[in-house]
């Protein structure tokens, strides 16, 4: 009778943690490959590294990665209903980067972000949104066109901006190539360690209003 008793006990204290965990406010990273973690283990992604240093915080928060390589805006509308039945408090918007890479026209880009941005809002999510830039070869006026998108959009819709993913880690390339992988788009191991640093400061202001 006593192993029963003490079985029941660990199963109500199993209980109470998955309980705990349940009600923890969610955090989803929703993006493509820059979030995914394309090309290093899940465990060295940006959003995991992100979730260790909130964990180091005392943050409450949970992450979860909701990455997919190889998403476009359009991907993203269709997933779009699926992150919103989770119910996270607040959603790290990453998209477009995909749109730009392939040349898509970028008004629909931006009707595609626009879209997601309502619908999000209309659930009562909030929403930090992360610019994206492109390699100088795509000609200046529609890097600078595709650029300005995202701060259009925040301004409009009135959502804070992280205004490029990467602009804690371009300027260490030069002295370090390694926090980039061989193809020069996706963040290496210490790469994405040092995009979740640039993501946590952009976040940790907005959960403490």
């Amino acid at each position: 009778m006593q192993w029963i008793r003490r079985a029941a006990c660990v199963l109500a204290w199993l209980a109470v943690m998955a309980a705990g965990q349940t009600a923890a406010p969610l955090i989803i990273a929703f993006g493509d490959s820059l979030t995914a973690g394309a090309g290093v283990p899940p465990s060295a992604s940006y959003p995991a590294d992100l979730a260790r240093l909130m964990a180091r915080a005392h943050s409450p928060y949970r992450v979860v990665n909701k990455g997919v390589s190889g998403d476009t805006t359009t991907d993203a509308l269709q997933r779009l209903p699926a992150i919103i039945t989770l119910h996270p408090r607040w959603v790290i918007l990453e998209f477009g980067g995909n749109d730009g890479l392939r040349g898509l026209p970028l008004a629909t880009t931006r009707a595609h972000l626009q879209s997601m941005i309502v619908a999000l809002q209309k659930a009562g999510i909030h929403i930090l949104l992360v610019g994206m830039t492109l390699p100088p070869n795509y000609g200046a006026p529609y890097v600078r066109s595709f650029q300005n998108i995202f701060p259009s959009l925040a301004a409009q819709d009135h959502i804070p901006l992280l205004p490029v993913l990467y602009q804690d880690l371009i300027p260490r390339l030069r002295a370090d190539p390694g926090l980039l992988q061989d193809d020069g788009i996706h963040a290496s191991v210490r790469g994405n360690a040092v995009v979740a640093v640039t993501v946590w400061n952009a976040l940790r202001p907005l959960l403490k209003k």
